[in-house]
């Protein structure tokens, strides 16, 4: 697929971009020097237990700091004065639930990007009420009962088939990504959303592409916004192709649901469709793909956690999920822009200022988290990790959805898989996701 993006192209009843008024951000009155500087690319090319050290310090010393832009923005601007790096857990559950001081709709990375772009990628992400609630609801209501009963059996009986082919595996070893944790999400993905076949691989690879924009055997040398531009557009032209198939044949998916979708008498319209499209191939596949191999390795080392779980996993499970999520935090940072002078962690903020969420940092913050560093099953506030968001309108709608895939898929590791130990993962080098690229997997069927 080569199209070209063209804002003309499309048109919503929920997307007018004159309404869409652009607040500058502004240097005034702003540090001219920045003690932890969180905006280099070498700071980001960190292993996540070494960025921690750095956020350590700042949630300590500065909880809410002033930076520079960072290095691998998406579209580098001349004029960007910074942004607030948000560190601590109260500050960013603060600005996730105050949504009348902090607003999504000027997007949620650390870019200006153009208002056309985040309702091409972000769908209700990059919104703000009425119009988010009003989006939001109609993408729920396609989530029906019937709808969750047929995902969840699609989810048990393709963990089960994925690793059956794990174990059949004669050498004991795989890429951990490559065989089971990419696997998984994208085919329930594609199932509920009632892919063909044909259109699977062109959604798994674009949808990486959306979120790999710093990393350079992505980009191979193209420039990170044409990588998210044509991405984007990739998606929206497979979601066009699967509302003609589903409107000329309906079945039982996701897609159909969403065309079918009505409250008081509105329902999604093409473009809105596709956005939201566009979103769940990264919310969909990515988090759930990078939470279930940082987990396996966290059984690597912490060998006694897996043990726990097993003695009584039924009972256990759903505790120990929180924590998968809080020590793997796979979505490392979104942003939010302050319409309202306000005070956050000692500092003035002004509108116009972007205020971005370090999200790692928060599932870290040990004013919560007793001994942070340690995975532990047993937790018993592991709950309020921020690895859904901090609360508010913005919550993860998916939540659900990847929280009955990693209790799948591990039913069948564990218990199929006695022993098994994973090796050090190649990291995606981005500074939005924490996602591993590659990971060594070697397994002995015998206890």
């Amino acid at each position: 697929m080569t199209a070209t993006f063209d804002a003309t192209d499309f048109e919503s009843e929920m997307f007018d971009p004159d309404a869409v008024e652009m607040i500058p951000a502004t240097g005034e009155g702003k540090p001219d020097h920045y003690p932890v500087d969180i905006s280099t690319k070498a700071f980001w090319g960190q292993t996540s237990e070494q960025r921690e050290e750095t956020f350590k310090v700042l949630r300590h010393e500065q909880p809410v700091s002033w930076q520079r832009p960072v290095d691998d923005a998406v579209t580098p601007d001349p004029d960007d004065p910074g942004y607030w790096a948000v560190v601590s857990h109260a500050d960013i559950v603060k600005v996730s639930r105050d949504n009348d001081t902090y607003i999504s709709g000027q997007g949620v990375l650390f870019d200006l990007l153009p208002p056309i772009f985040l309702e091409l990628t972000q769908s209700f992400l990059a919104m703000d009420n009425p119009k988010h609630d009003r989006l939001r609801k109609l993408v729920a209501s396609a989530f029906t009962p019937k709808q969750v009963k047929l995902i969840d059996d699609r989810i048990a009986l393709a963990a089960k088939e994925i690793v059956d082919d794990v174990v059949a595996e004669p050498s004991g070893e795989i890429d951990f990504v490559q065989k089971v944790a990419k696997v998984l999400p994208t085919r329930i993905f594609c199932d509920v959303m009632g892919i063909p076949e044909h259109l699977r691989e062109a959604t798994e690879k674009n949808a990486a592409d959306i979120v790999a924009w710093a990393d350079d055997e992505v980009l191979a040398g193209r420039a990170a916004d044409e990588v998210q531009v044509q991405a984007a557009t990739n998606l929206h032209d497979i979601a066009t192709e699967l509302i003609e198939l589903k409107t000329a044949e309906p079945s039982d998916d996701l897609i159909t649901s969403l065309i079918n979708a009505e409250v008081d008498g509105r329902k999604l319209d093409e473009f809105e469709i596709g956005s939201f499209f566009v979103l769940m191939a990264v919310a969909g596949t990515d988090t759930t793909r990078h939470t279930s191999a940082f987990t396996v390795r966290a059984f690597t080392h912490f060998p006694e956690q897996k043990q726990w779980l097993m003695e009584d996993y039924d009972g256990r499970i759903n505790n120990a999920i929180e924590e998968f999520v809080r020590y793997a935090c796979p979505v490392m940072t979104f942003r939010r822009t302050a319409v309202k002078e306000t005070e956050l962690g000692g500092q003035k903020i002004v509108p116009g200022d972007k205020v971005v969420m370090f999200y790692p940092s928060g599932c870290m913050d040990e004013k919560v988290f007793e001994d942070p560093e340690r995975f532990d099953l047993a937790r018993a506030n592991a709950k309020d990790h921020t690895g859904f968001g901090g609360g508010g309108v913005h919550f993860c709608l998916g939540n659900q959805l990847a929280k009955s895939m990693l209790r799948a898929l591990f039913r069948e590791l564990l218990f199929r898989i006695p022993e098994f130990e994973a090796g050090e993962p190649e990291l995606l080098g981005t500074n939005f996701m924490r996602g591993v690229k590659r990971m060594p997997f070697r397994f002995s069927l015998e206890k």
